[in-house]
């Protein structure tokens, strides 16, 4: 059994090997493992307390069945013991001395090879807990071969017995503990563990791995509504996830249905104004012909036809540059802007009246490609040509100047015009194709594109203001980043 992972990336259906999990490294592995481990955590730290209480229980049997020996030898006469039974006494109860202390006065009752020291002294009056974990892992570990003095009273007897015995039985009855509890905490760990996984993959796992399965069927036939999961009647987490997963298949399968019949729609258009292009092409050249005719009824609407063909070719020539799948990456170069906006200056077909000011450095440069800031600076300028042909006054101020400065490592050009200024309805549309236009007639296409090309180089195109008499575009570049490696490698070469 496995369960369903994320589809990889891409439009086709991934390979198995991707789209499936094998069960150990499953959610499901992960949370039983996880579970036991846990359980068998918690199980030790409970353990330490109990090992000790295990370890002073097992001392403190020890002294008691001592002390009823010590009260029969104290209340008859020790002597009679004969030193085989006094063998057998010590040797039942696994000591090698029994002692009894009575008013301050020590007396030793039963005693076989009395050991030449004493390693360990243990008050069973005064076991702590702190105390009690230590000495209790110190025999565990390294105990077996040492000597121990256990002392303290027994019930309500005002006697203190003592006890002198090696710890090989105590240390080999804690193993003998140690082990019976570890098997019990790990069918405790491996009961809880199957029990909490049951219950977190009927109310968790089982509905995650039905929305990821979900997510990839819908993912490999995203207009079929049959794919689009069917969310639980359920209040929790869960079930918000599944109705906001249902919700989004919706409204992206709606959003694929509309982007399909706009990409056939626009390929048509395009294909439309491919033609239209050239039909247009052909008029403009026939109507060229028109100005070559003296008859003053056709000099009169020549310059007319003649402008609402290029308007015409115009809009055709830049519904077809915004319809290409999409601008090439810049290739970005070290430019001389004057140059570049003395090129801009010759392209643009500025009526008498208007003045053209390049206000750039000559030794100023932009890190940018130049074909496509040439396309964006020449979009902006005939932008603001077109806006200012429209004032016949010759008394208005008719002026465009494009300018640029250096903050840091970024290039800041700007383009200004003396021009009437963009109506609210432009700027709320301004980057906006087909909505961003400035002037009746107009696509507006020449603002989005420009917009792309220079966030593509990683800068902005903005607004800096727009009021009667003064519109000023900013076009922000900043400078390529430079890899520290490359750079070292540069200064390194000899010259």
């Amino acid at each position: 059994m496995s369960e369903t992972s994320q589809a990889g990336e891409g439009t086709g259906t991934a390979p198995a090997a991707v789209r499936t999990v094998p069960l150990s490294r499953g959610l499901s592995t992960k949370l039983l493992l996880l579970t036991i481990v846990f359980v068998l955590l918690a199980e030790v730290l409970i353990f330490l307390p109990w090992i000790a209480s295990y370890r002073v229980s097992w001392l403190k049997e020890r002294l008691s069945t001592a002390a009823a020996v010590s009260i029969v030898l104290v209340q008859g006469e020790s002597t009679s013991l004969s030193r085989a039974a006094q063998n057998d006494v010590l040797m039942a109860i696994g000591a090698k001395a029994i002692a009894v202390r009575d008013g301050g006065v020590s007396r030793l009752l039963v005693v076989a090879d009395m050991p030449p020291q004493v390693d360990s002294h243990i008050d069973l009056a005064n076991v702590g807990m702190i105390k009690g974990m230590t000495g209790a892992l110190d025999t565990l570990f390294f105990g077996g071969d040492r000597m121990l003095r256990v002392f303290g009273p027994v019930g309500d007897s005002d006697k203190e017995f003592e006890l002198i015995m090696p710890d090989y039985s105590l240390r080999k009855a804690m193993l003998i503990y140690s082990r019976n509890v570890a098997f019990v905490s790990l069918l405790i760990s491996l009961f809880t563990a199957m029990l909490v996984y049951a219950a977190i993959d009927l109310i968790m796992i089982g509905p995650i791995r039905t929305m990821t399965r979900s997510m990839l069927t819908f993912s490999e036939a995203p207009d079929d509504p049959a794919r689009i999961i069917h969310p639980a009647d359920r209040a929790d987490e869960i079930g918000v996830a599944e109705r906001e997963l249902s919700q989004m298949q919706i409204r992206l399968q709606k959003m694929l249905s509309e982007q399909k019949h706009l990409a056939d729609l626009g390929l048509a258009v395009s294909k439309i104004n491919h033609d239209m292009r050239n039909i247009l092409s052909s008029a403009q050249l026939i109507s060229d012909r028109l100005r070559q005719v003296k008859d003053p009824t056709v000099q009169a609407f020549a310059p007319k036809l003649l402008r609402t063909l290029d308007r015409a070719v115009s809009y055709s020539e830049g519904v077809l540059a915004y319809g290409r799948t999409q601008e090439p990456p810049p290739s970005r170069r070290r430019v001389r802007l004057r140059q570049l906006v003395e090129d801009v200056h010759g392209l643009l077909d500025i009526e008498h009246g208007i003045e053209f000011i390049n206000a750039v450095e000559t030794a100023f440069e932009v890190d940018a490609d130049s074909d496509q800031l040439f396309r964006v600076l020449t979009n902006l300028c005939r932008n603001s040509v077109q806006a200012m042909a429209a004032d016949t006054e010759s008394a208005v101020v008719r002026r465009l100047a494009v300018s640029a400065e250096r903050i840091g490592s970024v290039s800041r050009i700007a383009v200004t015009d003396t021009g009437p200024g963009l109506p609210p309805k432009a700027r709320e549309n301004l980057f906006a194709a087909f909505r961003g236009s400035a002037r009746s007639g107009g696509t507006g296409l020449g603002l989005a594109i420009a917009h792309e090309l220079i966030r593509a180089h990683g800068g902005t195109v903005e607004l800096v203001e727009s009021i009667g008499g003064r519109t000023t575009f900013a076009v922000t570049i900043p400078d390529q980043p430079v890899r520290l490696d490359q750079a070292r490698g540069t200064l390194r070469r000899p010259a």
